[in-house]
């Protein structure tokens, strides 16, 4: 980004925010590596801004999992270990299948279209392979889906839960993007399933599509090392 960009972005954000957004982007995008250490100088000097901002921003990314303070090494890009993220994905599986069965006993129209619209942009993003925008999209999908529950504790919850995948989910995609047509395939018997109004099947596909993704995490972490 730009320090133009960055200004313009002002007009609707906190400069706090605008940085924040920025650097969860680099992560997801893969330009921060994980153990990558975070300058606060040189991160302010590129987008014209004081340091203030950035280091509120590191607080606030330290907050979601995504950095860690290291006492006199300063700011790094947290390293996701292989069981932490198993232990997130033994939560978020079967938190996956309440939300598939809440979405379809209470889909509206507008919910439809929206999952449609998100769809419809993951396929572009596939024939684009854009491993960037495909990962972007993959975690709005998910995301309106627990907010479609209209349950506003689960949605917090489901939130909280699953920031810290950013640091790994990209990882599966860049390792292996073959696994961007089978997730997308993934995605759509989902939606449809919901759409049909068939809740047990939605269930199982959303918490297996969740358990599969955990498997590619490990296999793309095993053909890295």
């Amino acid at each position: 980004m730009s320090s133009q960009d960055a200004l313009n972005l002002l007009r609707t954000q906190s400069l706090t925010t605008v940085v924040q957004n920025e650097l969860e982007q680099r992560i997801i995008d893969g330009i921060l590596q994980p153990g990558m250490p975070l300058r606060e100088a040189s991160i302010a000097n590129e987008l014209g801004i004081s340091r203030g901002p950035v280091r509120e921003a590191f607080r606030m990314l330290e907050e979601r999992g995504l950095v860690q303070f290291e006492k006199n090494c300063g700011v790094r890009v947290r390293e996701l270990a292989l069981e932490q993220a198993r232990q997130i994905y033994q939560i978020r599986v079967p938190l996956e299948a309440l939300i598939a069965e809440l979405v379809t006993l209470s889909l509206t129209d507008s919910g439809r279209e929206r999952l449609g619209a998100i769809i419809e942009a993951m396929d572009a993003a596939v024939q684009q392979h854009d491993i960037s925008g495909y990962t972007e999209l993959n975690f709005r999908f998910h995301d309106l889906l627990a907010q479609l529950t209209g349950n506003e504790a689960l949605y917090e919850t489901y939130r909280r839960l699953v920031v810290q995948l950013k640091l790994v989910r990209s990882h599966s995609f860049r390792q292996l993007p073959h696994n961007l047509e089978v997730s997308l395939d993934e995605h759509r018997s989902i939606v449809q399933a919901i759409s049909n109004g068939d809740a047990q099947q939605a269930a199982a596909l959303l918490s297996g599509h969740a358990s599969v993704s955990l498997s590619r995490v490990q296999q793309a972490i095993s053909e890295a090392v």
